[in-house]
């Protein structure tokens, strides 16, 4: 192992993570042939095959999984060495790689930019949206630094930080309007409109109208909830939305929203970080600011 540096091992996880050399490269903002020549001098360094190269793609062989899984560890090890020094220098400073949840970032991420430039001058938020496994996977490799989710995980690595609850809400035809809210039995045996495969919100109304996520596939799909209202305004049915997403989304769409009577279903948003992380203390100081600027700012008012 002598010769193996940190920037070899952060070349080869992204070479892993991304499973392309270009790809890869892009990522490192190093040249394709600079990223293959670091990794052919790692390979030859340990003197062992660590990928296996095709054309399109490359796969990581026997070898190369259980380096990627010490290679990690290290890295991981890396940053939250130099978290450590940030943990006892007052409120969080520095760069903050964050992600958030397709059904949260376009309404919530824009507030908390704004409002912790302000609070905040000495953070830099850096944000990615993707859906949740993505977002775990990058948190648990360390590539983000916290996640705002839908909780719980259930991942005993990961530190849960609950932030507010949410009710969901039905969007339908305006012409159902005055028509009693349907049930969640009803629902199962009306034209249901969910996200497609890999939202959790998804699997959250599914489970809220009783609905095997590994059932009959009779549910039309969309790619966010944009287009599932649009969809609802061209008259192809009815679906649920998070109660943020409700002005934005209801905006240019004719549909009408109703409340689910109680109990309504609803989700809890959070933070999540890794309980290794010694950022800790400032994370829940930030959990409880991004708390706070929703109440304050983007609470729907309920009456």
């Amino acid at each position: 192992m002598i010769g193996v540096t940190i920037k070899h091992l952060r070349y080869f996880d992204a070479l892993a993570q991304h499973g392309h050399f270009g790809r890869a490269a892009d990522a490192c903002a190093i040249t394709q042939p600079a990223l293959s020549l670091q990794i052919k001098e790692l390979e030859g360094l340990l003197n062992a095959p660590l990928v296996e190269r095709a054309s399109r793609q490359i796969r990581l062989t026997p070898i190369g999984e259980e380096f990627l899984r010490r290679a990690r560890k290290i890295l991981t090890d890396i940053d939250e060495l130099a978290d450590l020094s940030r943990s006892s220098e007052g409120p969080i400073k520095g760069p903050l790689r964050l992600g958030v949840i397709p059904t949260v970032a376009p309404y919530l991420l824009p507030t908390i930019l704004r409002e912790c430039t302000d609070r905040l001058p000495d953070l830099e938020l850096q944000p990615r949206e993707s859906v949740t496994a993505s977002l775990i996977d990058d948190l648990q490799h360390s590539r983000l630094d916290v996640v705002i989710a839908a909780l719980p995980m259930s991942e005993p690595s990961l530190q849960e930080f609950a932030l507010f609850d949410e009710l969901f809400m039905l969007v339908r035809p305006p012409q159902d309007h005055a028509k009693p809210v349907p049930s969640p039995e009803r629902l199962q045996e009306m034209n249901l409109l969910l996200l497609e495969e890999g939202h959790c919100f998804r699997d959250q109304a599914l489970s809220f109208c009783n609905i095997e996520p590994t059932g009959p596939t009779y549910l039309m799909e969309g790619t966010s909830l944009s287009t599932l209202v649009q969809m609802v305004s061209a008259g192809l049915g009815l679906t649920l939305v998070p109660e943020m997403a409700v002005p934005l989304e209801t905006r240019n769409a004719s549909v009408s929203v109703a409340r689910f009577p109680g109990p309504a279903p609803k989700r809890t948003i959070g933070m999540v970080w890794r309980r290794t992380n010694p950022l800790r203390t400032q994370f829940m100081e930030l959990g409880a600011l991004v708390r706070e600027i929703w109440q304050r700012t983007c609470m729907p008012a309920r009456v």
